[in-house]
């Protein structure tokens, strides 16, 4: 059986462990670094009367792509490596080239996909990710989406624990050559004294809730592996345990989630369609689970070492079909925007 990974030349370790892991069960994994096509990889794709002809050819090795049984988009990097001298106009047009020729071509292999790209995009949408929570019965916190300062200021009134803003996106800024995520910050009186800069860009707030420990559960097809970390603990982390990644890492444990809430998970999973998704939770000194978001192409990495789960083997299994996984057109899966 044959697996395509759509990857990144610089993605993490994690990746190969999983290629290993479907070799040794007798499969084929073929890694697509998505970052050298058009420069570096070839593919070809005919389509007649008769049929198609997809074919990849990438680090040396073919792919008949009507071979594959099974898609992993782990990571998209597509055109990268075309040179950023080149005419922005036309640069521009190469990116969005390619990008249309890999997607589409993708999309049309008629194979289990972990997951289909549109549902990746789909569930990334945050606030449907909370109504959609909401309706599942997971708790959720109270959460402000605005370029409005005073929205923000009237919203902090009701906020009697305090508030923190965010951002949706992923975003980093560099400064002197170095890079710097944004992280969750703790909103004070000085930050809403000064709120002008949301008229160029929208933030999102929330309530602040008080933490006893911080979640990561990590969804695998029907297999659901549960990690917490006491940030709390941890001098700097305890807004967000990710300004402290590298000190907290051994910190992390399995944790055995409620059944409830994994029944609840499963079904806000089952309502995505999603096969693989990076879950944050926060659990409350009282005892109380509260759902922050999903990622559903998150990292994963550092939990195959702190506490050790057997990630890369979940994968490999979900990808060969050798567990149950999960199929949106059985489970009720809502439809991509």
């Amino acid at each position: 059986m044959t697996v395509l990974i759509l990857t990144h030349s610089e993605d993490e370790p994690a990746v190969d462990r999983v290629v290993e892991e479907i070799r040794e069960r007798g499969g084929r994994a073929v890694r697509f670094d998505t970052d050298l096509f058009p420069l570096r990889t070839r593919m070809h794709v005919e389509q007649t009367a008769s049929g198609d002809r997809f074919h990849l050819l990438t680090d040396g090795e073919e792919l008949d792509l009507s071979t594959v049984r099974a898609v992993w988009h782990r990571r998209i990097a597509i055109g990268r490596s075309i040179p950023r001298e080149m005419d922005p106009q036309l640069r521009t047009a190469s990116v969005d080239e390619s990008r249309a020729v890999v997607f589409g071509t993708i999309a049309a292999l008629d194979c289990f996909h972990l997951d289909q790209v549109d549902r990746i995009r789909f569930a990334g949408h945050k606030a449907m990710q909370l109504s959609l929570a909401r309706e599942c019965g997971l708790e959720i916190p109270k959460t402000l989406t605005t370029n409005d300062p005073e929205a923000v200021r009237l919203f902090h009134k009701t906020c009697p624990n305090g508030m923190v803003a965010k951002m949706l996106h992923s975003f980093a800024v560099k400064e002197d050559g170095e890079e710097s995520v944004v992280f969750t910050t703790e909103m004070t009186e000085e930050h809403l004294a000064d709120l002008g800069g949301l008229e160029f860009c929208p933030m999102t707030f929330q309530e602040k809730i008080e933490k006893d420990i911080e979640l990561r559960v990590t969804v695998v097809g029907r297999q659901l592996f549960a990690a917490a970390v006491p940030s709390q603990e941890v001098s700097g982390a305890e807004v967000d345990w990710r300004r402290k990644g590298d000190v907290a890492r051994d910190l992390w444990k399995a944790h055995l989630l409620p059944e409830t809430l994994e029944i609840r998970i499963h079904e806000f999973m089952d309502r995505l369609g999603l096969n693989y998704g990076a879950i944050d939770l926060i659990r409350t000194p009282d005892g109380r689970y509260v759902f922050l978001e999903v990622n559903p192409a998150g990292e994963f990495s550092w939990l195959t070492v702190w506490p050790g789960f057997p990630l890369a083997e979940a994968f490999a299994d979900t990808l060969l079909g050798r567990v149950e996984r999960r199929d949106p057109r059985r489970v009720g899966a809502l439809l991509p925007a």
